[in-house]
């Protein structure tokens, strides 16, 4: 991913810890003081990257916020993305430690509550994939899981591939998943475990990059990966279909894909000025066509 000296993407270990004691930090080759003009983007991991480029290339494009509007000042643009998961988005903003969080699923009401004034946009939508390794033979031998399958293999009732089908060799399966702070832990418990526990040697992984490259590295391990994951790392990671239905932008669009989720952005309150602008340009034509080219089925006009 590109990073202009106008921008700081916080996608390491540690991101605001001295302001909510979570996330991740990173800096950037012209770190500028932070002012009331900068804005401050938490959440999912997911998310994160295409919320990243997308404000990228409007700091690329205005450099300075009177060039967004002359109504504002003549101040440089930064604007921080950090990750730490959906959890901690809405922890974020609701707490006002960032002014933008971020959900790779839905907002409960619960947590509405705490923004009564607040506004949610969705930029996309999102699938899980049931996502293996490319040597994998399961490829081959079984390409397609029952959702009953699928559940027991990450119950941990399925345990090795020969079990799974006898053609398969006898070789434990590596269960990955995201840890329980992601969107996409919550999202899978509702739409495939449905309350059955995730077997307790899953290896639980702190972002959805990560569990990607879990997959990527290691020949029997499966996990659930964003298909903007999928996508930004063509050839490295295989997906089966599941019931018969591949995870297609088709599929997933008319709802025969079952396993989606929502991308959301949201505020605690109605947001005003330089965020509001930034956000129009979240939702623009340019914002949705980096959603897509991230993987991901932009958010209908």
């Amino acid at each position: 991913m590109k990073i202009s000296k106008y921008v700081t993407v916080l996608l390491l270990i540690l991101s605001f810890m001295l302001m909510a004691g979570c996330g991740q930090q990173a800096s950037t080759t012209d770190q500028a003081t932070a002012t009331d003009q900068s804005i401050k983007i938490g959440g999912s991991s997911t998310l994160a990257p295409t919320v990243a480029k997308i404000a990228d290339n409007f700091t690329e494009k205005y450099k300075t916020w009177n060039n967004v509007d002359p109504s504002l000042p003549e101040e440089q643009i930064v604007i921080f993305v950090s990750t730490g998961g959906s959890g901690f988005g809405v922890k974020a903003t609701t707490e006002g430690t960032v002014d933008i969080g971020m959900t790779a699923r839905d907002i409960k009401n619960s947590e509405k509550e705490k923004m009564p004034n607040g506004k949610i946009y969705k930029l996309g939508t999102d699938a899980l994939t049931i996502a293996v390794n490319p040597k994998n033979p399961v490829l081959q031998v079984k390409p397609d899981l029952t959702m009953e399958e699928v559940k027991k293999i990450f119950a941990g009732e399925i345990s090795t591939w020969k079990q799974l089908d006898e053609r398969l060799p006898e070789r434990p399966i590596i269960v990955a998943v995201r840890d329980l702070g992601g969107g996409a832990s919550q999202v899978f418990d509702e739409l495939v475990m449905k309350g059955t526990p995730i077997a307790k040697d899953a290896l639980q992984i702190p972002s959805m990059g990560a569990l990607a490259a879990k997959v990527m590295e290691n020949a029997d391990a499966i996990g659930y990966v964003s298909t903007g994951m999928v996508a930004q790392n063509e050839g490295q990671i295989a997906v089966l279909t599941v019931e018969g239905v591949a995870p297609t932008t088709e599929n997933i669009s008319s709802g025969e894909y079952k396993i989606a989720r929502p991308l959301l952005i949201f505020t605690k309150e109605e947001p005003q000025g330089h965020l509001k602008f930034f956000i129009d340009y979240l939702l623009s034509e340019d914002g949705r066509q980096v959603v897509e080219e991230m993987g991901f089925i932009p958010a209908a006009n």
